[in-house]
């Protein structure tokens, strides 16, 4: 970077969002007419961390040698920058600075205790950013101090710990914007975050918190769109009773331990588009006043104990993309009038619903993932499945499902993951399920990413210090924007166990299990053609014949079992060819012949691959396929076999029979 020594009365430094890499001249520091500086997003462009290496990255090692600047910053940009690697020190020149309006640090790897005085040496801060630091100690203010302009603070993913202290609300009276997320902060919240009028967004996730939510903050907050207090320890009701968050957009309270029922109190948000309050202890039924909030796009209230049925009101709920009501105790049928338009992801497993799977579901026709697992529900797959075009993922196991699997499954022409387990489904398998493309590349895309969801909500602009000057310099101006999001999950049997995919990684899986049923008949040579798919999943049934060679073509499985079955023949030699292979299972058939070993991923398989087949051999097996050629030539014609009774006996015959045609002879 060229020497900036002689541009002496430079008020404005702005390089931001470049690919500059190297270190920061120290001669930055003779600027003395400087008030604005921004390196933010060269570590590392746009924002991205982590997706460059550090000998690309831009990085400032202020302390080596330490220095003072003559300059008095209002703005300071220095995100993604490394500051003082590898210490990770914060830069001793801010302790000379007095004036700072807006500052951001983020990204930086900073490791040392959170810096109070640069709140006391700045009273007129307006934003500061501090996030994905290692900062650690305790997050302190002085208790007399007031900051009437402090409009966003956010200190989340760092390592700050012990309570917040109780006076916060009083001495940043007019935030806007606060995000303590993913910190080691304990404690109760404090009831002073009621006095913040202008909260707009709260999050305190990720933390330690205990205690109840206060009452104050839910009634003196009456300005907050997002309220975050996922994954903490809080317990009580989900809401006092008093609440005035009339203005909520967001609500998440997952993954704590709240009591009770639903508030009603959830009523009198009227423009309520996202809950979540999964993972609690919350009893009850659902309240029938549920379904009257008008805007709900995502509802989430898995593993819960919620009993009863489907309130009816919940045909109201148009705008509904997002339903989980997995993991709680509802039982009956699922409801006839199911046919919300929008519903994109529809969960309801792992409770007690019986019968069919309800007719009216086929005018859901933006599904893209229908889980019902581990119910109760009976009868056969329903022949209008085939309505649901948009479908990716279709989980039905683990219920009392039957007859024959149908080809209408066939016209599903996007699934990629088709889990059928468990169930009682008999006749041959669908040699029509390769013109499903499996894996295809055309189905990857980003349908399951975390911003899936994704709705931007302009709050109110955080007012960010303006400096005045002949070409102006306005920072970042982004303003405060929100997605909403809810990250899709689902569990599904791959390599023998049960895995959890979540978000943009399920647009990369594909898999296909039909365990645990009553088929029978021969596995059509057509699988084989199923050149994407990563898992298939057949064991457990009554099918017969020979493994196809055509699996020879599964190049991209990852995990294949066809164990417990009757199926018989060689094993194919050219499923050595599978590289990607990692898990591998045929036991428990009539297999027979020579195990093919030594090549590929064969060679990782165990006896446990291959046991309960009797007439296998060689390795793994301890079974010598010489042995084995040699015992039945033994044994091919039993008739002649002679016990030593019989042997004597024989001998006896021969010798009588000699005597007698000697005699003969003689005479």
């Amino acid at each position: 970077m060229a020497d900036l020594r002689n541009l002496s009365t430079l008020e404005v430094l702005n390089l931001g969002g470049n690919y500059i890499t190297g270190d920061i001249p120290p001669s930055i520091g003779s600027l003395a007419s400087l008030k604005a500086l921004s390196f933010a997003g060269n570590a590392f462009g746009n924002g991205l961390t982590g997706s460059l290496p550090e000998a690309l990255s831009l990085s400032w090692p202020t302390e080596n040698p330490p220095w003072t600047p003559l300059f008095q910053l209002k703005v300071l940009y220095l995100s993604n920058c490394r500051l003082n690697q590898p210490t990770g020190s914060i830069p001793t020149f801010l302790l000379s600075q007095y004036d700072l309006r807006t500052v951001d640090l983020s990204h930086n790897g900073m490791a040392e205790k959170f810096p109070s005085w640069l709140f006391q040496n700045n009273t007129n801060l307006d934003f500061v950013n501090l996030k994905n630091n290692s900062l650690t100690g305790q997050f302190l203010l002085h208790p007399h101090s007031r900051n009437l302009n402090m409009s966003q603070l956010d200190i989340s993913m760092n390592e700050i710990q012990a309570e917040l202290p109780d006076y916060i609300g009083s001495v940043l009276p007019n935030l806007r914007h606060l995000n303590m997320s993913a910190n080691m902060l304990q404690g109760s919240i404090p009831s002073s975050v009621g006095d913040m009028k202008m909260l707009e967004v709260l999050d305190l996730s990720n933390n330690n918190f205990s205690g109840e939510i206060p009452e104050k903050l839910v009634v003196g907050c009456v300005s907050l769109e997002l309220l975050k207090l996922s994954n903490n320890s809080l317990h009580g009701p989900l809401l006092p009773r008093m609440s005035n968050l009339t203005w909520l957009f967001l609500l998440h309270l997952d993954n704590n331990h709240f009591t009770g029922e639903l508030p009603r109190g959830l009523l009198n948000i009227i423009d309520l588009e996202v809950v979540d309050v999964s993972n609690n202890l919350i009893t009850g039924e659902i309240p029938n006043w549920l379904g009257d909030i008008p805007g709900l796009y995502s509802l989430v209230l898995s593993n819960n104990s919620f009993k009863g049925h489907i309130p009816h009101s919940f045909r109201n709920l148009q705008d509904l993309g997002f339903l989980d009501l997995s993991h709680n105790r509802f039982s009956g049928f699922i409801p006839s009038w199911v046919n919300l338009t929008s519903l994109k992801y529809l969960h309801l497993q792992g409770n007690d619903f019986t019968g069919p799977l309800p007719r009216n579901l086929s005018r859901s026709t933006s599904l893209l993932i229908l889980d019902v697992s581990d119910n109760k529900l009976s009868g056969e797959i329903p022949l209008w499945i085939s309505s649901l075009s948009s479908l990716r993922v279709l989980l039905l196991k683990k219920n009392n499902l039957n007859g024959s699997i149908p080809f209408e499954i066939c016209l599903l022409k996007n699934i990629s993951v088709l889990d059928l387990s468990f169930n009682k489904f008999v006749g041959p398998i669908p040699s029509c399920l390769y013109q499903i493309p499996f894996g295809s590349r055309r189905l990857i895309d980003h349908t399951f990413a975390p911003n899936l969801f994704e709705q931007v909500l302009y709050l109110s602009p955080v007012d960010y210090y303006h400096y005045e000057s002949e070409i102006g310099f306005y920072g970042d101006e982004k303003g405060i924007f929100l997605s909403i999001y809810v990250r899709e999950a689902i569990e599904f049997m791959s390599k023998s166990r049960f895995e959890s995919y979540k978000g943009d990684i399920l647009s990369y899986i594909s898999g296909i299990d039909l365990s645990h049923n009553e088929l029978s008949g021969d596995i059509p040579n057509e699988l084989g053609y199923l050149s994407n798919v990563h898992t298939l999943n057949l064991s457990h049934n009554n099918l017969g014949g020979s493994i196809p060679t055509t699996f020879s073509g599964l190049k991209q499985i990852e995990s294949l079992d066809l164990s417990f079955n009757k199926l018989s023949g060689k094993i194919p030699p050219d499923l050595t060819q599978l590289n990607f292979l990692s898990a591998f299972s045929v036991a428990h058939n009539n297999l027979s012949g020579s195990i093919p070993y030594g090549k590929g991923q064969s060679e990782t398989f165990d006896e446990n691959s291959y046991t309960g087949n009797p007439l296998l051999c060689g390795p793994p097996l301890q079974t010598s396929c010489t042995r084995s050629r040699e015992s039945p030539s033994r044994s091919i014609h039993p008739r002649f076999h002679i016990s030593k009774c019989g042997y004597n006996n024989f001998i006896s015959y021969i010798t009588r029979f000699i005597n007698k045609y000697t005699n003969v002879i003689i005479i």
